[in-house]
């Protein structure tokens, strides 16, 4: 006989509609490499105009929808746009082609793989190339790495290369793309971290559709360059100068094999957005989150990083003297893979954990533990 005191798990409602989901596959399969992510915010922006009253983007492609422009108070709910892949950097006389990372690609799962080379000219298919396993039989293997991955673009020289309009420079991008997996998971590659921008879009139509109204201003903001600094969060902070800041991005899943529990914690898909405990996590703005989540029955993980995030909070947190900021996480399964994995449910309850929150903050709320 089950426990009388057992909880029953809560039917799940859907927050993500047929016409949202839509949009996200769209946007997953559009690429939008680190530095080149201006396609990418264009559909971004395109989707959040109807339930913002302005949208505004920087030099370098960081996109934002904002909502009450002219409050003083100003919260921002944040994600980051790019996704990684590889620079051309050396092209060989035989018509190959070896690249470097431009984020922190994963050379391990390239050999195979096919992508797309962006030119002036569109589109180049390529593979990444390997020798057969029958050429390496009895003999000592080596694993790929970067001296050893190479593109194949069907070329027989280096000038038939160029003739397709690659050089050194041009960006590479894997060509999978969305799908939906046993009518439980999402599975793509860049989920890390245009889950979270298609989050934040979400928050921001579940604001409108409810017609709620903010005492304050709210950021929508999807930001470029995280893979390779949190660059983009630096430059928009000192533009919006933000009195509070929640972030959302991908965490690791840890329940497949080969991942340490000790050292990368206990967490998995389906289990709820992941609230984080690290030095750039403002104590009482946290504090908030758990305390919604609870009254809401939204259920919660809990995350411990040592020193930094490695997040935009990070970037946020320590900007204009100091901004109380957040991190909420998206358990994700094979990070940097081109079939990175999130739970429909957690995707449904990071949007409702930000939406119930940002209902629950005052105008000119001050987080201090204190105030002399």
């Amino acid at each position: 006989m089950a426990n009388k005191k057992t909880k029953e798990k809560k039917n799940h409602v859907s927050v993500v509609t047929d016409k949202s989901l839509k949009f996200f596959e769209k946007y997953i399969n559009n690429p939008s490499p680190t530095g080149f992510e201006w396609e990418g915010q264009r559909l971004w922006l395109d989707y959040l105009k109807p339930y913002v009253d302005k949208t505004y983007i920087d030099n370098y492609g960081t996109a934002v929808g904002i909502i009450n422009p002219e409050a003083s108070y100003k919260v921002v709910i944040e994600a980051h746009a790019d996704e990684i892949s590889w620079f051309v950097n050396y092209i060989t006389k035989e018509g190959l082609i070896y690249v470097i990372r431009n984020g922190g690609s994963d050379h391990q799962i390239a050999p195979s793989k096919r992508v797309n080379i962006h030119t002036d000219n569109g589109m180049v298919k390529a593979v990444f190339g390997w020798p057969a396993i029958h050429t390496r039989s009895g003999e000592k293997e080596d694993a790929p790495s970067l001296k050893n991955i190479f593109l194949d673009c069907g070329a027989t020289s280096k000038e038939e290369v160029e003739e397709l309009g690659i050089h050194v420079g041009c960006v590479v991008t894997y060509e999978d793309e969305f799908m939906v997996l046993n009518d439980r998971y999402y599975v793509g590659r860049a989920l890390d971290n245009r889950a979270g921008g298609f989050m934040v879009a979400e928050v921001a139509r579940l604001l409108k559709q409810h017609k709620k109204k903010l005492p304050f201003g709210l950021y929508i903001v999807n930001a470029v360059q995280e893979e390779i600094g949190l660059r983009g969060a630096e430059m928009i902070t000192h533009y919006i100068k933000p009195n509070l800041a929640i972030v959302t991005d991908v965490t690791h899943d840890t329940q497949t094999p080969m991942i340490n529990k000790i050292t990368q914690g206990d967490l998995a898909c389906g289990q709820g957005p992941v609230l984080s405990y690290a030095p750039a996590v403002q104590i009482n703005l946290n504090r908030l989150l758990i305390d919604v989540a609870k009254e809401n029955d939204i259920p919660f993980q809990r995350q411990a990083s040592s020193r930094f995030t490695g997040t935009d909070t990070d970037a946020f947190a320590y900007s204009n003297g100091g901004v109380p900021s957040a991190l909420i996480s998206l358990p994700l399964r094979y990070m940097h893979t081109t079939v990175e994995m999130v739970h429909k449910e957690d995707l449904d309850n990071v949007i409702r954990l930000i939406y119930e929150v940002l209902l629950k903050i005052e105008d000119g709320q001050d987080f201090r533990s204190f105030i002399v």
